[in-house]
């Protein structure tokens, strides 16, 4: 099946509602977990300017694993309550953040980042996963972002 999407509006309140279309025609009716997830980082990839890094972390005995991502290589597991990663998932709450290296206890899987977001993602009221975006920019995330990432965030949960 293939699927052809148009170019990405760089305004992000058209941008947001199209990938939340585009993202439930890729998934709607697959049962494959890792799949849809890899399409997601992939489309979500595709579609986000001036980004570096755009993955999943699954929780796995209370542990974040490394999913399904676009990008270079990174860290395999993140305890709960490091990083930005495990700070999402211990005080469930999307965090973004304007610069990395002013974060305590930042994990520096790739250098070049500089800021990131990351969104929790639910299964049964537990957060079962993260959507982690890292961009070599300060301030690269916004409001805008979060909301819109928030809205994705509702589709993955599906998928998890």
């Amino acid at each position: 099946m293939e699927h052809q999407f148009s170019v990405f509006p760089r305004d992000k309140a058209e941008l947001y509602p199209l990938l939340r279309e585009q993202l439930a025609a890729l998934t709607d009716g697959i049962p494959h977990r890792i799949a849809n997830l890899a399409n997601a980082s992939a489309l979500l990839n595709e579609a986000l300017e001036d980004i570096n890094w755009v993955g999943f972390y699954l929780m796995e005995g209370g542990r974040l694993v490394l999913g399904p991502f676009q990008g270079k290589t990174a860290c395999i597991e993140i305890p709960v309550g490091k990083g930005v990663c495990g700070a999402a998932v211990e005080r469930d709450e999307i965090m973004l953040v304007k610069d990395v290296h002013e974060f305590p206890g930042h994990i520096a899987c790739d250098c070049a980042s500089n800021s990131e977001i990351v969104v929790p993602l639910h299964k049964g009221g537990e957060v079962a996963a993260v959507l982690d975006i890292d961009s070599p920019t300060l301030g690269r995330f916004t409001e805008a972002d979060r909301d819109g990432l928030a809205a994705i965030g509702l589709i993955l949960e599906r998928l998890l």
